[in-house]
């Protein structure tokens, strides 16, 4: 029983100090208006886009946050506001256009791994 808690406890250990893939950014993707489980091609929601640097100091100015939408179209948003030192945010009004899976992708490339985030939806042909 000693020799199985200490194959298991090292195991442990060893899995802890093994290298973890860290973003330089977290970013969280999060429907603020007009969620529903399915949504219907024209259907208008509001989406709130967060940032956090976790670097004190990027070298990529936050204005270079990239976009990639599919069936979906941005047809008002904010300009990115600063919460804190490393905390950003903007809310982008968007429409459904296409059935099926649509999504909104948030990139940020950069030399200390960038970061990534997503939003994924289910959208059907409007009824008619």
């Amino acid at each position: 029983m000693t020799k199985l808690m200490i194959t298991f406890f090292t195991g442990i250990f060893l899995f802890m100090l093994a290298p973890q893939q860290l973003k330089a950014c977290d970013i969280e993707v999060e429907v603020l208006k007009g969620k529903k489980e399915v949504y219907q091609v024209g259907d208008t929601i509001i989406v709130k886009i967060s940032v956090s640097l976790t670097h004190r100091s990027c070298p990529v100015a936050i204005k270079k946050t990239k976009f990639k939408l599919n069936g979906l179209k941005v047809i008002k948003a904010t300009g990115w506001k600063q919460l804190s030192t490393m905390d950003y945010e903007r809310k982008l009004k968007i429409v459904i256009t296409a059935p099926g899976k649509v999504s909104l992708n948030v990139v940020r490339d950069c030399d200390k791994d960038g970061g990534f985030g997503s939003l994924k939806l289910k959208a059907e042909a409007k009824k008619s």
